[in-house]
C-alpha cells in the first residue's frame, strides 16, 4: 500500500467514524489538517516519520495525484502542482490559500470503505519430481546370473603313469603300466594312502611296495 492510499484510507475511516455525511460533501482543507486527520494523532497509522512527510503527501493528494481527491478552486490545484514540480516544494502553500475545498472521489471512496487489500498470495507450484530428485535404490533381487555352462567331465587317468583310462567302465588296473587303480589302505590303521607314499600319514607305519 502506498503512502497516498494509506493517507486516503485513514481520512475516510476518520470521517466514517465521526461524521459519515461529510464523506460525500466538500471539506475545507484546513479541517483535514487540523481536526479530521491531524498529524500528531495519526502519525503511526499513516506510517510517516515527520510533519513534513505528512504535508508532502497531503500536497500530492490535493494536486490530484492518484485521483483520490478533487480540489477546488482549480487555481489552487494548479498552484499545488507547480509547487510539487519545484526542486524544494514550499509546504506552507497548504495554508497560504484560502477557501480550498477537497472532495473524496466516488470510486476510491468505495474502495476505501471496503476491506483493506491483502497481500497477494500465490500458492506454490505443484511439486513435480525430476529425475535427479528420485533416489537410486539397489535392486531388491540381484539380477539372475546366466546359466553356467556345464563343465565337461575330466577323463580318468592312471594314478601312476598318468595315462588315460577308459571312461565308461570299471578299471582296476592301468592298461598302460599295469598298476592297480584301487585305493591303497594302510595295513595297520586302514587309512587311505596316496601313490608313492612310503609311510602312512595317520599312524606312520611303513608302506610296502605295491
Amino acid at each position: 500500500m502506498t503512502d497516498l492510499e494509506r493517507f486516503f484510507r485513514r481520512l475516510v475511516a476518520n470521517l466514517a467514524s465521526t461524521d459519515p455525511a461529510r464523506l460525500h460533501r466538500p471539506i475545507p482543507l484546513d479541517d483535514v489538517r487540523y481536526s479530521i486527520l491531524p498529524y500528531r494523532a495519526n502519525r503511526r497509522a499513516l506510517g510517516l516519520d515527520s510533519s513534513e512527510d505528512y504535508e508532502l503527501v497531503l500536497l500530492r493528494l490535493c494536486a490530484g495525484e492518484g485521483g483520490y481527491l478533487r480540489t477546488e478552486p482549480e487555481e489552487a490545484r494548479v498552484r499545488f502542482v507547480q509547487e510539487l514540480r519545484s526542486p524544494n516544494p514550499d509546504l506552507d502553500v497548504l495554508g497560504a490559500l484560502e477557501n480550498v475545498l477537497v472532495t473524496l472521489r466516488s470510486e476510491p471512496l468505495a474502495r476505501a470503505l471496503g476491506p483493506e487489500p491483502e497481500a497477494s498470495y500465490a500458492p506454490p507450484p505443484p511439486f513435480i519430481a525430476q529425475p535427479s530428485d528420485v533416489p537410486e535404490f539397489p535392486d531388491l533381487d540381484p539380477p539372475a546370473e546366466p546359466d553356467a555352462v556345464p563343465e565337461e567331465p575330466v577323463p580318468p587317468h592312471c594314478l601312476y603313469c598318468g595315462g588315460a583310462l577308459p571312461a565308461h567302465r570299471a578299471v582296476n588296473f592301468c592298461p598302460h603300466c599295469g598298476q592297480s587303480q584301487t585305493v591303497a589302505v594302510c595295513a595297520h590303521c586302514h587309512g587311505e594312502l596316496e601313490p608313492g607314499w612310503r609311510h602312512c600319514v595317520n599312524c606312520g607305519a611303513t608302506v610296502g611296495p605295491a
